[in-house]
């Protein structure tokens, strides 16, 4: 028997969204055609988008559809950025958190190499942003910062942000915010309208939809410099034939993903999370219990109402042991994990979430995410319980090398 503990990565397709997707594929007609075949693919485009936007608590004209998460942020901070630059305006400064997804932080360091300004914004221990030190860069010059983007939710270690008050800050100012939200969408009540914020990035594939759709939620006053030029769809931010398959089956996952946070699965799942953090503990009592809300951090609601970190999330450092040689391990012992550790040509390297946390880079190179997903049942966490002292065990007697060939990876595709 197998056991996924890798639903952040990605999810499998839910059979409700598989049977609307697969029906969609089978139909036929462009959206942008004014046929009736056309005309009805526009009308089930446009009832997907609604489907959506009602599940994140946004107006359906603020739904971009994407190729997936990293589409869209590539688009809010390139697009952004040039959007708030041009018309001779000079904003040549990003604010960006330090323990993005490598979709956010690679084209921020690729702004960076063609001279824009971005600060890295440090955020504590549990992985929370230092609201003090967002507050000094944007008082520092209000008008030249051209965007901050904060992740709403992060996928290694699960920690949530306070995205209301990062809005607070920034808004007065007249500063747009995006957020990543790829990893939140299902895990927490997702409201567009209430966080605030003017941007926000989502994938379908994170809540049991396919591969290759996502959107970018865009408040209305905000248009992006596209990255792709063609046929101006999607107001003309992002241009490609519309995907109306792709859009279905993502509605449907959303209204799904939408549904268990009141059914009772999100608070399964997380009571599942915390049987699973009590009996590492109580096996492996040198383990470290990363980000918020599992450490006498409050998981459970913060005084705003909103959780600490992600419910199906639990980010554990195993001292000691290489990070690839636990997933290999856990794998051959029929366990699909993840290091949450970033690979860059096929190296694995030290979490960089962690070590902006303030962890070293040993500790950084030994952890392990578990995420859980709606299926996953008791007997699967007591199993991987019950095997996960003996691969501790071997690990430890492998030891840490200086770099492993083999490949990991941050948590899968966006």
């Amino acid at each position: 028997m197998r056991a996924y503990f890798d639903f952040a990565a990605t999810s499998p397709m839910d059979d409700e969204v598989l049977a609307a997707y697969t029906q969609e594929l089978r139909a036929v007609g462009n959206p942008s055609s004014l046929h009736a075949e056309g005309q009805s693919a526009r009308m089930r485009m446009e009832s997907a988008r609604a489907r959506i936007a009602a599940a994140v608590g946004a107006e359906p004209a603020e739904v971009v559809l994407t190729s997936g998460g990293t589409e869209a942020d590539n688009l809010a901070l390139k697009g952004i950025h040039a959007a708030r630059n041009a018309e001779g305006a000079h904003r040549p400064r990003l604010l960006v958190s330090t323990i993005e997804h490598h979709a956010i932080l690679d084209p921020a360091e690729h702004l960076e190499s063609h001279g824009v300004d971005v600060v890295w914004l440090p955020v504590d221990r549990q992985g929370r942003v230092d609201l003090e030190a967002l507050r000094a860069a944007i008082e520092d010059d209000p008008e030249s910062v051209s965007l901050v983007s904060v992740m709403l939710a992060n996928n290694e270690i699960g920690t949530v942000q306070p995205l209301e008050e990062i809005v607070a800050l920034a808004h007065p100012h007249g500063i747009p915010v995006h957020t990543d939200a790829v990893q939140a969408l299902g895990q927490i009540p997702l409201d567009f309208t209430a966080l605030g914020v003017d941007a926000m990035s989502l994938s379908a594939h994170k809540v049991a939809g396919p591969v290759g759709v996502g959107a970018l939620v865009l408040s209305r006053g905000l248009a992006p410099v596209p990255l792709l030029h063609g046929g101006g769809q999607e107001r003309s931010v992002r241009s490609g034939t519309l995907d109306v398959a792709g859009a279905t089956a993502f509605a449907t996952a959303a209204e799904l993903a939408a549904a268990h946070l009141t059914d009772g699965t999100s608070a399964r799942t997380a009571a599942l999370r915390d049987r699973l953090a009590e009996g590492i503990r109580g096996q492996i009592p040198d383990a470290i219990l990363t980000g918020a809300g599992l450490e006498g951090d409050g998981d459970h609601p913060r005084e705003d109402g909103r959780p600490g970190r992600l419910p199906a999330n639990l980010h554990v450092v195993f001292p000691g042991c290489e990070g690839d040689s636990l997933l290999f391990l856990l794998d051959a012992a029929g366990f699909a994990t993840s290091t949450g550790s970033a690979c860059q040509a096929g190296v694995s390297r030290p979490s960089h979430v962690l070590m902006a946390c303030g962890f070293d880079e040993d500790q950084a190179r030994s952890t392990q995410r578990f995420s859980l997903g709606p299926d996953t049942t008791r007997e699967q966490v007591d199993a991987l319980l019950r095997a996960l002292p003996e691969v501790v065990e071997r690990s430890r007697r492998a030891g840490m090398v200086s770099a492993s060939p083999r490949w990991a990876h941050s948590g899968g595709a966006r």
